[in-house]
């Protein structure tokens, strides 16, 4: 048996859809440990493209078995409509395929709005959140009066959890001049759609532990990107929620035996979404040109991605903080058509060299990254599958990246489609 964490080593939207994918033809069950329907996988199947928000990317293959864990924060409106939209592909969606942690907290409509509220208030100190009621929800599951998916079994449990949820958020509302928000239209409206979603509802600790001793193989599928980590990221401008892989383990109920392997999704560049510090940012050309070939729009909120040189400083630091065993590097074709190509390796903070991202924000933005040039080799390597067939200077480029983070590549994706992907060690096989 080998268990396998997926975490993003940069700021999300590093590929993980497809090599998720890939690797959950081998797994035998998909878990979503963190995160909500901000982060989106892209996965292109036999022509056929599936745009996933909250659910696990094994929903779209046969014989697997998907699981949201306790760890994510679920809008059961968009879950629905996702279930929805992917059933009319052609994708069964039951509950022998599909189970959702019974202690998922829930997003509701009060939750997006007071995103929409704060990010509008902000002016320029606002974080780029999506505006999908992230942050809130998961800020009502520390202060202890979020709606989980077991308080929807009880019309009696439910009326009281909404008076307790709705006295914090309506004070708020009424601070900032905003209309209360009613609990009965509510809590209508999530008695409703409950019979749809408990269906699929179970201690999903219990199961993980069955599927262990049935040595079965878990994927563990984790959103955005280690630099958005809450604790560890470039805070303030992160998500809510822990996306390192040890968050694996709390978000779904299981202890961090039973992770045996972490792999870091790394794109040969960088980029981000929202606001904040971005040492290696490009805004010029060469920046547009990686934003077009690399096709940087947000799978949810199609917004344009900042796009940058690889940042090896960071990436290693994310490898430490996560415990990634091996990488996977993704778009590698985008940086064909480049005469150079450069690497962060260092960065100069007031006068002085550093090799690591300070904790301070106000730091984080003063710093300057020192590069590492090298040739670009200005040939296609779109849909290469072995690596002897790439240019030198392409190899290069990646044993310079692997020697940098002190991380061994597993795998180098050469295009979009799952099959166009360098396989050098199989985590499953190690």
């Amino acid at each position: 048996m080998k268990n396998i964490v997926v975490v993003g080593s940069q700021w999300g939207d590093e590929g993980k859809g497809k090599i998720v994918d890939w690797l959950s033809e081998q797994a035998d069950v998909v878990i979503r440990f963190q995160g909500g329907h901000n982060a989106g996988h892209t996965l292109v199947i036999d022509g056929k493209t599936f745009k996933l928000r909250l659910l696990p990317s094994g929903i779209v293959r046969k014989d697997k078995i998907s699981i949201i864990g306790n760890g994510v924060v679920v809008d059961p409106w968009a879950l629905l409509e996702e279930i929805k939209e992917i059933k009319d592909k052609g994708i069964d969606v039951t509950v022998d395929n599909f189970i959702i942690s019974e202690s998922a907290n829930l997003i509701l409509p009060f939750h997006k709005e007071m995103d929409e509220i704060r990010e509008d208030s902000a002016g320029k100190s606002k974080i780029g959140t999506t505006r999908r009621g992230i942050g809130p929800a998961y800020e009502d599951k520390a202060g202890r009066r979020s709606i989980r998916l077991m308080d929807l079994r009880s019309e009696l449990n439910l009326d009281q959890r909404l008076e307790s949820v709705l006295l914090h958020h309506n004070a708020i509302r009424k601070g900032l001049g905003k209309k209360l928000f009613q609990k009965e239209q509510l809590k209508k409206d999530l008695l409703k759609i409950a019979p749809e979603l408990l269906k699929f509802s179970q201690p999903v600790w219990m199961k993980i532990d069955q599927f262990k001793k049935k040595n079965k193989k878990i994927l563990f599928e984790g959103a955005q990107g280690i630099l958005l980590d809450v604790d560890h990221g470039t805070y303030p401008f992160v998500t809510s929620s822990n996306t390192v892989a040890s968050n694996a383990a709390t978000g779904t109920g299981c202890g961090p035996d039973s992770i045996n392997y972490v792999l870091g999704i790394t794109k040969a560049y960088t980029t981000r979404v929202g606001e904040g510090p971005f040492p290696t940012e490009l805004n010029d050309e060469i920046g547009e040109l990686l934003g077009t070939k690399g096709k940087e729009f947000g799978t949810v909120t199609s917004r344009k991605r900042r796009c940058g040189w690889f940042d090896g400083v960071l990436v290693r630091q994310t490898i430490k903080v996560s415990g990634i065993n091996g990488i996977a590097l993704t778009k590698l074709d985008v940086l064909d058509e480049l005469e150079e190509i450069k690497m962060c390796i260092q960065y100069e903070l007031n006068g002085k060299k550093i090799d690591y991202l300070p904790a301070s924000v106000e730091d984080q933005f003063k710093i300057k990254p020192i590069f590492k040039s090298f040739k670009g080799w200005k040939k296609n390597t779109n849909g290469i599958k072995n690596i002897d067939e790439l240019p030198q200077e392409a190899k290069d480029y990646i044993y310079a990246i692997e020697d940098f983070v002190g991380t061994k590549i597993c795998s180098v994706s050469t295009s979009p489609e799952r099959d166009d992907t360098i396989l050098i060690e199989n985590p499953f096989k190690i």
